[in-house]
């Protein structure tokens, strides 16, 4: 029987549900019959978790990374011990959590980089909290980028078998319509064909959504679908890509539900979110392509409104860890 692989998990922002969801995700057996979890975080505030969803595992205390192993009813944690309990409040922005998630972000990157765990998979951590604990960037993909110097990465939603990889995720709308160029398009689309020839997709079917409403309706709406779009499809396709576009935005992503694509590039956040959370919002997860590491995530964010009160849904949670261990194993996307 192969090893299974060991994913780390951070917990995200404390004072979120992040804590909580990781608790609830695994108690799930179906997660850990995939792989070996390691979470990254405060022993207390996990304590503090598994009491508040009643889960019957117990915590074991990780010195590091290689000091891990299958337990049926424990969960290795290693704790840099860089949060005091006494900061954590459940619902509030802290600096102190906003702090200690991230550093938990940027060690979990370390352990991957030198292959000490094989994946990692992310609760959310809290944009204003980092901010406030002085970090410049404060999201989980443009911190790996930056970490590990990626130049072309992309972030892909999946809820099923919807899969949307963005050519921008958190930009304003005007900056997003201002990174609608050929050449950004066209290095999407080459990095979602090499990863899903990866994912185990012998020749992709990419689907590339137009900007504007009817694909510009010839011109009358905008023309970045005749000179951006277009071309960089025509291109793709020169090379040797299954591409398609530009796809009316309103009619791309009912096609790739019906199978005519296997991903569809979207060109801002809200375009391609807001479809996969009205498919599928429980099940979707976030996985990165370009990053020389194995990252996955919940596609949800720190619900301080919820937190402390054991009713978040750890579905998202779940399916992160397991799509994490699938990709460390090899064995491509599930279908």
């Amino acid at each position: 029987m192969a090893k299974l692989p060991v994913v780390a998990i951070t917990i995200g922002d404390p004072c979120g549900i992040g804590p909580e969801v990781v608790a609830k995700a695994l108690a799930k057996q179906d997660v850990r019959d995939l792989c070996i979890p390691l979470v990254v975080g405060s022993i207390a505030v996990m304590s503090q978790a598994l009491a508040l969803v009643r889960s019957p595992l117990r915590i074991l205390e990780a010195a590091d990374a290689k000091d891990v192993h299958p337990s049926p009813d424990g969960i290795s944690i290693l704790d840099p011990h860089n949060l005091n309990a006494e900061d954590v409040v459940p619902g509030q922005v802290s600096a102190a959590a906003g702090k200690a998630s991230m550093e938990w972000v940027e060690l979990v990157v370390k352990l991957c980089l030198n292959g000490a765990v094989q994946a990692m998979a992310t609760a959310p951590v809290n944009k204003e909290a980092a901010s406030a604990a002085g970090y410049k960037v404060i999201g989980h993909t443009e911190l790996l980028q930056k970490m590990t110097g990626a130049t072309n990465v992309a972030t892909m939603l999946m809820s099923g078998g919807l899969r949307v990889v963005h050519l921008t995720t958190h930009r304003s709308l005007r900056r997003a319509c201002d990174a609608v160029t050929r050449e950004n398009i066209l290095a999407k689309i080459r990095l979602t064909h090499d990863y899903f020839r990866q994912y185990g997709f012998p020749s992709p079917r990419i689907g590339v959504a137009a900007l504007n409403p009817h694909a510009s309706d010839g011109g009358l709406l905008g023309d970045e679908e005749a000179t951006a779009i277009e071309p960089a499809v025509a291109e793709a396709r020169a090379g040797g890509i299954d591409a398609t576009g530009p796809v009316p935005a309103d009619s791309v992503f009912h096609q790739a539900i019906n199978g005519k694509y296997d991903a569809v590039l979207c060109m801002y956040h809200d375009q391609g979110h807001i479809p996969i959370k009205v498919y599928g919002f429980e099940r979707s997860v976030s996985v990165n392509l370009g990053l020389p590491l194995v990252r996955t995530s919940v596609d949800h964010g720190t619900a301080f409104d919820i937190a402390g009160q054991g009713v978040a849904q750890a579905v998202s949670m779940a399916e992160a860890i397991k799509l994490a261990a699938y990709l460390a194993s090899g064995r491509g996307l599930p279908r």
